[in-house]
């Protein structure tokens, strides 16, 4: 009797579930749908003629490339570290890690434009960050980078320690290891923070508002066509954000499936 009614209370979940979510689902997909439909082909064209449209595309897709760069370059090191380390204080660091993620990014950008503004770090070395491209490549990789940490992390530790132990006792050293047994198994996961992280930068406001509102990124732009113009003329720039995007991202993806980043064979270390 118990295994009809759990058989019932599993199919009633099942049926239930899709049903139950898809109130938040079309609370993600219809302004998207909406924002869509309603610009017509024509604006859109239009306003990818526009020159402060290009520019800002283009300083998007630069910006959130290197500051999706930089979360790899630093974060993968840092998450593998996280994954393996049994030291002490190993929790707080995860928690410095995950800090970025609960500020509001303006506050963001007010943190980092008082720390490497020209009153800050910034002044005292003669290096100008803000108003730069650097500045807005360093507050999209403060905003971005913890989705690569904290993703990387879950995927490092879920790769089996005995398959690195058994690389280690053929005289493999830890950094082939490293690189051709634990980041082939863990390459979906980074790939998953790196995706996060990119489209995390690409869609940066607050922090890059306070810290480098020049260049402008097509948010910040969005934010000033509003504010100028009005939200009809706001609208296809940000259907230009969503396309380029969404482009990037599929990019990214496709390239993520392929042996160039870590999709090749890994038993032969």
């Amino acid at each position: 009797m118990s295994r009809v009614t759990t058989a019932c209370e599993r199919s009633l979940w099942e049926t239930a579930a899709p049903v139950v979510g898809a109130g938040l689902l079309a609370l993600y997909a219809l302004p998207v749908a909406w924002l869509l439909v309603s610009q017509s082909p024509a604006s859109v064209f239009a306003s990818l003629r526009e020159p402060f449209v290009v520019d800002a595309a283009r300083n998007t897709l630069l910006s959130a490339t290197a500051s999706t760069a930089l979360a790899l370059g630093f974060g993968v090191p840092l998450a593998y570290w996280l994954a393996r380390t049994d030291v002490r204080g190993r929790t707080l660091v995860t928690a410095v890690v995950a800090f970025p993620l609960v500020l509001p990014p303006v506050v963001s950008g007010m943190v980092l434009l008082s720390t490497v503004g020209s009153n800050g770090l910034g002044g005292l070395v003669g290096v100008p960050i803000d108003g730069t491209l650097a500045g807005v490549v360093l507050a999209q990789t403060f905003v971005a980078s913890p989705f690569v940490v904290l993703s990387a992390r879950s995927a490092f530790g879920r790769v089996d320690r005995h398959l690195e132990e058994v690389a280690w006792t053929q005289g493999v050293s830890r950094w082939r290891t490293v690189r051709r047994v634990t980041l082939p198994l863990a390459r979906r996961g980074i790939l998953a923070g790196a995706t996060l992280a990119f489209a995390r930068a690409a869609g940066e406001f607050g922090a890059t508002l306070m810290l480098a509102y020049y260049p402008r990124t097509l948010p910040v732009q969005i934010w000033a066509t509003f504010q100028g113009r009005g939200l009809d003329a706001a609208v296809p720039v940000a259907v230009v954000l969503l396309v380029v995007a969404s482009g990037a991202l599929v990019l990214l993806n496709l390239l993520g499936e392929s042996s160039f980043v870590g999709g090749g064979e890994y038993s032969r270390i």
